[in-house]
C-alpha cells in the first residue's frame, strides 16, 4: 500500500510539472530581460524544466497587471511591493530569497541606546530626541514610525504623519526631512562647514545607518532606528575614525514588551523583521513548480542566478545578497512576511487623499445627540480632522446596523456589546478608554485569592467541595467571570441551564450575596453573616460579605477559603490601606492567586495571573475604515477637551447633559489605541470570551436571542463598575 502511495504521488508531481511546460517571467528593464534570456538559456541547456520566456515590462506594477491578465507567470519583487501588489490581485507567494542563513530575512530594524540611558524604553519615547537614516527609509522610518503608529504609542491626525512624529518627540535628525516640521531636522550636522544640513546624502554626517547610530554615540539624539548589523559595524575596532573605542557591549536595544537587551538578541528584540524578495506566482500555477525550477536552477545550471555584475546593473531579477531560494510556507503573503511587518506597512500607507470628510457617530440619547453636537463644534474650532457629524440610532442594534451599511461610522460600545458588534455586524476596535491612563485598557482583572498558608489549593479541581466568597450573584467578577471559567473547564456541567444548582453542588458552602431566590442551593448562602446586626443574610446590597470587600472579608475571616474579587480588592485592603478593624494589619503578601492556568501567583501578578481580563469600552468602527484615521482625531482632542484641561467642552464629563457616560465613559482617563487588539475577540480576550459564552447558559433558554444575554451581561459589567 505504500508503495502505491508513494507511486502516485510522485505521478502527481510529474504531472504537475509537465503539465507546466513554461514559465513567463516578468522583467522590468532592458538589462533585467537580458539577463533573464541568459538564465532561460542556462536552465535550458541543463534540461531544467519547465522552460523559461521572458516577458519585458517596465515596472512592478506592469508586472502586477499582467500577472493579472494571466500574461505573465511569475517574478522576483521586494516585500514591500508584494504588499502594495496584494491591494489589487490575487497571487501566491511560491519561493522567497534568503542568504546563507535560510531564514528569508533581510534584516532586522531595532532601536539602539546607549547602555547608561537606562530610563528610556519603547513605552517613554515620545518627548525623546531621536536620530533616523532617513525620510522613507526602511529601518530608520518606514518600520519604527509605522511600528509606533500600529501600537498605539503614536497618533497621527489626517494621515499627517510628519506633522505626528514631530508632535511625538522632542527633536529629530531625519535627513531628507527639510521643508516639514523643523524639528524634524534640529539634530542634523550637515557636513564640516554645516552645509548640506537634513540633506538625504552622505555630505550630512548623521545621515543612513551609520549616521544615524554616530548621531546616538555624540549625543545628538537619545535613540538611533537603524538595522540589526549597524551597530556590529562600527564597533570593537570596526568602522571609521568617529567608532574608535566604540563596544557593542555599551549600547541596547529597545523590545516590544518594554524591556532591553543586548545588540546581539535582535532576532528577538526588534521593530520589525524585514523579509527578503518573494516570488510572486499566478494563482493557477501548481505550489512547487517554481520552487523546483530555480532550486534546480541553482544547483544544476551554472548559471550565477544572485549577480549582477554581468548586467551592469544591480539586483536584477533577484537580489544580489541573496544566495539560495527557501520554501514560504505559506502561499498567502501576509502569512509569508508576517503580521507584524504588514501591519506596520499599513499604518504607514496613508495620505490625506484617505481622510474622509466627515466622521458619522451613532447617538442613542437626546442627551448623547447634544453632547455630539457640542463635541463636532469644539473640535472644528479646534481645526481637528475629519469632522464629526451626529446621527441618532434607535437602539445599539440600530447603530451597529447603520454603521455595518455606511450609513453611520463609530459608536463606544461596552463588552457585551462589543461582542455582538463584532459577530454580527463585523465591525472591529479602533480606539479604548482608559480608566488608569496606562495602555491596557482594561476596566480590572478578575481574580481568584487565597490565603498563602492554604495550601490545600493548587489549581481549580482543588475547589471541589471547599468553601468559596463571592461579590454577588449575577456579577461580574464575583460569579460570571469564575463560574464562567469553571464550567468552561469541565468542573460544572449545569443541567437545563441550571447553573445556580451546579455551582451549590461544586461547593460544599459558600456566600453568594443575591442568591437568597427560591429554588436556589441554601448552601450558596450559608457563608454569609448578614448585616451588622446579623440580619439580611445573603441580601445582596446589605450583608457584610457583600461586593469585593465583603467577598474578601469573607476569606479574610475564614468563613471561605478562595474569594472570586477584583485584581485591587487585595491591595485596597491590606498594607494599611483598609480603615475597617477587620483590615487592620492585613499583608498582601499573605495572599495569593489562583491563576486559571493551574497555578498559583503573587496577588501583583495579576497581569499574567487571573480568570479573565475585564475589558473597557471601545470605539467600533467597519473594518474598512482607517483606525488610525478615528484614534489620530480622538487623541489629538483629548489634548484639548480630555482630563485636566480648561476648555468649556470635556469629553469625558456628561453632567452638563443629564445623563452619565454619554459618547465616553466619564471615568475615562485617556482614549487609548488598540495596538495589537484588532479584532472585537482580541480586544475582549480569550478568557472573558470563554467566560461569557459558558455564562450563555445561566440567562438564556432556547428561546432568548444572544443579544438579549449579552445585554444581562453587560448590566452585570456595569453593576460591577458602579460596586452595587
Amino acid at each position: 500500500m505504500g508503495v502505491w502511495t508513494a507511486l502516485s504521488a510522485l505521478l502527481f508531481i510529474t504531472h504537475s510539472v509537465c503539465s507546466q511546460t513554461s514559465i513567463r517571467w516578468c522583467t522590468i528593464s532592458q538589462q533585467e530581460q537580458v539577463k533573464c534570456n541568459a538564465m532561460a538559456t542556462a536552465f535550458s541547456s541543463a534540461s531544467i524544466r519547465p522552460t523559461l520566456r521572458c516577458v519585458r515590462t517596465n515596472s512592478v506594477t506592469e508586472c502586477a497587471q499582467k500577472l493579472m491578465a494571466n500574461e505573465v507567470d511569475a517574478f522576483s519583487t521586494s516585500a514591500k511591493d508584494i504588499y502594495e501588489i496584494g491591494k489589487q490581485a490575487t497571487f501566491k507567494i511560491d519561493a522567497a530569497e534568503s542568504s546563507s542563513d535560510g531564514e528569508g530575512t533581510s534584516y532586522y530594524a531595532v532601536a539602539v541606546v546607549k547602555k547608561t540611558n537606562s530610563y528610556i524604553n519603547i513605552n517613554n519615547l515620545k518627548g525623546k530626541k531621536t536620530c533616523h537614516t532617513g525620510i522613507g527609509r526602511t529601518a530608520g522610518w518606514n518600520m519604527p514610525i509605522g511600528y509606533l503608529i500600529d501600537s498605539g504609542r503614536m497618533s497621527v491626525m489626517a494621515c499627517n504623519v510628519t506633522q505626528g512624529v514631530a508632535e511625538f518627540f522632542n527633536a529629530s535628525c531625519i535627513p531628507g526631512a527639510t521643508g516639514q516640521a523643523p524639528s524634524l531636522c534640529q539634530l542634523c550636522a550637515g557636513d564640516e562647514s554645516g552645509g548640506h544640513k537634513c540633506e538625504a546624502s552622505n555630505k550630512e554626517k548623521y545621515y543612513s545607518y551609520n549616521g544615524a547610530f554616530r548621531c546616538l554615540v555624540e549625543d545628538a539624539g537619545e535613540v538611533a532606528f537603524v538595522k540589526h548589523t549597524t551597530v556590529d559595524d562600527n564597533t570593537d575596532g570596526k568602522g571609521d575614525l568617529w567608532t574608535q573605542g566604540l563596544n557593542a557591549a555599551d549600547f541596547n536595544l529597545l523590545c516590544p514588551d518594554g524591556t532591553r537587551s543586548p545588540v546581539s538578541d535582535y532576532r528577538r528584540c526588534n521593530l520589525a523583521r524585514v523579509p527578503s524578495r518573494g516570488i510572486v506566482v499566478h494563482s493557477d500555477i501548481d505550489s512547487s513548480v517554481i520552487f523546483n525550477m530555480l532550486r534546480e536552477g541553482l544547483q544544476k545550471s551554472g548559471f550565477s542566478i544572485f549577480s549582477s555584475m554581468a548586467y551592469n546593473g544591480e539586483n536584477l531579477l533577484f537580489s544580489d545578497s541573496s544566495m539560495k531560494f527557501i520554501p514560504t510556507g505559506s502561499e498567502d503573503y501576509i502569512q509569508w512576511m508576517g503580521q507584524k511587518y504588514y501591519n506596520i506597512l499599513k499604518a504607514m500607507d496613508c495620505s490625506a487623499n484617505d481622510v474622509p470628510e466627515i466622521l458619522t457617530w451613532c447617538v442613542l440619547s437626546f442627551g448623547e445627540q447634544k453632547k455630539c453636537g457640542d463635541m463636532a463644534l469644539a473640535f472644528k474650532k479646534k481645526g481637528l480632522s475629519p469632522n464629526i457629524q451626529c446621527l441618532y440610532g434607535t437602539s445599539v442594534d440600530d447603530c451597529m446596523e447603520k454603521i455595518q451599511n455606511k450609513k453611520a461610522d463609530a459608536i463606544t460600545l461596552d463588552g457585551g456589546y462589543i461582542y455582538t458588534a463584532g459577530k454580527t455586524y463585523g465591525l472591529v476596535p479602533a480606539v479604548g478608554e482608559s480608566y488608569t491612563g496606562d495602555s491596557d485598557g482594561s476596566i480590572y482583572y478578575a481574580v481568584a485569592v487565597l490565603k498563602r498558608s492554604n495550601r490545600d489549593i493548587q489549581r481549580f479541581s482543588d475547589l471541589r467541595g471547599r468553601t468559596s466568597c463571592h461579590t454577588g450573584y449575577g456579577r461580574t467578577a464575583g460569579w460570571n467571570i469564575p463560574v464562567g471559567v469553571l464550567i468552561e473547564k469541565g468542573l460544572i456541567r449545569p443541567k437545563k441551564c441550571q447553573v445556580a444548582q451546579a455551582a451549590g453542588e461544586f461547593f460544599r458552602a459558600s456566600c453568594v450575596p443575591g442568591a437568597n431566590e427560591p429554588g436556589f442551593p441554601s448552601n450558596l448562602c450559608t457563608q454569609c453573616i448578614g448585616d451588622a446586626s446579623g440580619q439580611n443574610k445573603c441580601v445582596k446590597g446589605q450583608d457584610l460579605f457583600d461586593g469585593y470587600n465583603g467577598a474578601f472579608r469573607c476569606l479574610v475571616q475564614e468563613a471561605g477559603e478562595v474569594a472570586f474579587v477584583k485584581h485591587s480588592t487585595v491591595f485596597q485592603n491590606t498594607d494599611g490601606n483598609g480603615t475597617d478593624p477587620w483590615a487592620l494589619n492585613l499583608n498582601s503578601r499573605d495572599f495569593q492567586l489562583l491563576c486559571s492556568q493551574e497555578s498559583r501567583a503573587e496577588v501583583n501578578q495579576y497581569k499574567q495571573c487571573h480568570l479573565a481580563r475585564v475589558p473597557s469600552h471601545a470605539v467600533m468602527v467597519r473594518p474598512d475604515t482607517n483606525p488610525h484615521i478615528v484614534f489620530g482625531l480622538l487623541d489629538k482632542a483629548q489634548q484639548f477637551f480630555g482630563v485636566n484641561t480648561n476648555s468649556d467642552f470635556k469629553m469625558f464629563d456628561s453632567s452638563q447633559y443629564e445623563g452619565s457616560d454619554l459618547i465616553f465613559k466619564d471615568s475615562t482617563v485617556s482614549l487609548i489605541g488598540v495596538g495589537e487588539k484588532k479584532t472585537y475577540e482580541d480586544w475582549l480576550g480569550q478568557s472573558y470570551m470563554d467566560a461569557l459564552l459558558a455564562m450563555e447558559c445561566t440567562y438564556s433558554s432556547a428561546v432568548v436571542s444572544s443579544a438579549s444575554v449579552l445585554l444581562v451581561i453587560s448590566l452585570a459589567v456595569l453593576f460591577s463598575l458602579l460596586d452595587v
